[in-house]
């Protein structure tokens, strides 16, 4: 029996490996636009998107994704506070466009808080600092499945140290798209 279930077990395992895919004849588009076959003849180039078709990309989607992701993507706050203060608001609202665009992107907010406190008291801070961003991205109109709240509380700090500009580059939120 357990011979039986085995060669089964093996069967089946060889069996889904297999793949149904041709990769002899794959038409391969080169730079003059016309697609060649890997024997050399020209074939007619294909338009819709399926099996065998190439989707053209949009480069000023792509250019835009990654100004998006390495734009400024830090949201800081007062000490012992959770409220966006103003200047950072012109970021939320670029974020918030970005994201109601693409609505297949997802952004995790981390909040984060410098050494001073408690640790419970921290991953309570940076929540609430977390859950600002993401109110703050809410209203825009950008939808609450995209959007993840997260706290680290002084887990991850940005920059070491005790001295007050250590301290004021960890009371943030990040924004990071996933």
């Amino acid at each position: 029996m357990r011979k039986f279930v085995l060669m089964v077990s093996a069967s089946v395992l060889l069996a889904a490996c297999g793949s149904a895919v041709k990769l002899d004849n794959v038409p391969v588009e080169d730079k003059t636009g016309t697609a060649v076959s890997p024997t050399g003849g020209a074939v007619a180039p294909t338009t819709g998107v399926g099996q065998g078709a190439v989707a053209a990309v949009d480069l000023g989607k792509a250019n835009q994704d990654s100004a998006m992701q390495s734009a400024n993507r830090l949201v800081y706050f007062d000490y012992d506070s959770f409220v966006i203060r103003p200047e950072f608001q012109s970021v939320i609202e670029a974020h918030g466009r970005f994201i109601k665009t693409n609505k297949s992107r997802k952004v995790a907010i981390e909040g984060h808080t410098d050494e001073r406190g408690g640790r419970e008291y921290n991953l309570a801070l940076g929540q609430k600092r977390a859950e600002a961003v993401k109110r703050a991205l809410s209203v825009q109109g950008v939808d609450d499945n995209q959007i993840e709240a997260v706290s680290f509380g002084k887990e991850k700090p940005a920059m070491a140290g005790s001295s007050e500009a250590a301290m004021e580059k960890n009371r943030r939120a990040e924004i990071v798209y996933r």
